[in-house]
């Protein structure tokens, strides 16, 4: 019985359901649909929104660059995003005082109890997802992942 596996591999390749950036790519997408609906359903914001609040709320101010990093999408997504949130009272929007280019993003009050709320669900979900490891696996798995983006990080560097 198949169960949904490649049968044809490349060589000595495995298919390409048994590589790591596949599997990490599968997680993400379903790991994300899920949260996208409970966020919405929960908090009235989509999954962009929800990680913006979550990422403007972690930190003193951050400009739409900072934020497209830290809620890991990409410009476009974090300032339409921020927008919706400045719009629904949730972040306040003001000239930065370390660049006159950007601005800086904040929670408002409004916003600082919805961040408690998404901050509740995210904590929800990453026990849903990971509630089929141990302690020590979770443990582990992250300082995998640590050690994963700080080598992904260092690949992606420019050569001076």
């Amino acid at each position: 019985m198949n169960s949904g596996r490649f049968n044809r591999t490349a060589g000595n390749l495995p298919t390409l359901d048994r590589f790591l950036t596949y599997r990490l790519h599968m997680l993400h997408k379903l790991s994300d649909r899920a949260s996208h609906e409970l966020y919405l359903a929960e908090s009235g914001l989509g999954l962009g929104e929800a990680r913006c609040l979550a990422a403007v709320g972690s930190f003193d101010a951050l400009s739409v660059n900072r934020l497209a990093f830290e809620a890991n999408l990409d410009k476009g997504q974090a300032s339409r995003a921020a927008q919706s949130l400045v719009d629904q009272g949730l972040i306040s929007k003001s000239p930065s005082e370390n660049d006159a280019r950007s601005v800086d993003l904040k929670l408002t009050e409004a916003g600082r109890q919805r961040w408690t709320q998404v901050m509740d669900l995210i904590n929800r979900r990453n026990h849903e997802i990971f509630g089929c490891l141990s302690l020590e696996e979770r443990r582990l798995l992250g300082d995998l992942f640590d050690r994963l983006i700080d080598h992904a990080r260092g690949l992606n560097q420019p050569e001076e």
